[in-house]
């Protein structure tokens, strides 16, 4: 009875994500496409684990828990407390499609997020909406109150990327739009591509994936299309300077 119910919600998961139809970009050809239907190790060809998180193929999905408390307990930074996955053969201009969720943990000021090369143009959940942030997180390019992080709610994704501009939208749910001079400059961070990183201590899953080349021209309707989409001006994102640790007796 379980793996029906599986067969029946894994159907339902691709007939979502079939809906989803691209608003600007032209697809070329299929650069990846997986449906994680065989159980089993990763391809560290097509799917690079990050920060030592552990991935492995099961029940259809592609699951990612925490690096190992041996792993975190010899760094020093990237401890691997929430698990992270990139696909580096994504292209820098693309269109992809793909279901995620998020279960267990919980959220922090950075994770859980999608991202669309490594700090190029990431995507934030939080229970109170998200926001989409770029050029290394330093300017807020887009934002909704309506897309929310659910523990074990799948989102289905279709995500553009196109010159300096992005747009991702999600099925029965918002879709962003920005536009932004550094989503056109070369990703020199080595780590290129779909990223997803999961809440804190929690589990993150991924489906029905394809991603595609695009072609050089936009969709003929695509001025019409994005003169409807939400809009909001960028806005530089102030991050607070840690304390200065202070020497001696505080002066009064």
């Amino acid at each position: 009875m379980k793996h029906v119910f599986l067969a029946i919600l894994v159907a339902a998961t691709a007939a979502q994500c079939a809906d989803l139809q691209p608003l600007m970009a032209q697809p070329d050809v299929v650069v990846q496409q997986d449906d994680f239907a065989t159980a089993g190790a990763v391809d560290k060809t097509l799917w690079g684990a990050r920060q030592g998180t552990q991935w492995v193929i099961a029940d259809g999905v592609l699951r990612g828990k925490p690096s190992t408390p041996e792993f975190q307990a010899k760094r020093k930074d990237h401890f691997g407390y929430e698990p992270r996955i990139s696909a580096p053969k994504t292209p820098q201009q693309f269109i992809l499609k793909f279901s995620v969720r998020f279960e267990g943990g919980g959220e922090t000021s950075i994770v859980p997020f999608i991202e669309f090369g490594h700090h190029v143009c990431r995507l934030h959940l939080t229970k109170d909406g998200s926001e989409m942030v770029a050029d290394h997180e330093s300017v807020k390019v887009a934002e909704s109150k309506d897309l929310k992080l659910e523990s074990g709610k799948w989102y289905h994704v279709l995500a553009e990327m196109k010159g300096d501009e992005v747009v991702v939208q999600f099925a029965d749910g918002p879709t962003f739009y920005a536009k932004h001079e550094s989503f056109a400059k070369p990703n020199e961070s080595g780590a290129s591509g779909l990223g997803i990183a999961g809440p804190k201590d929690g589990v993150a899953e991924i489906d029905n994936v394809t991603i595609w080349s695009i072609k050089p021209e936009a969709q003929a309707t695509w001025a019409a299309k994005r003169d409807a989409l939400p809009k909001i001006e960028p806005t530089p994102i102030v991050k607070a300077k840690p304390a200065a640790k202070g020497k001696g007796k505080a002066k009064k």
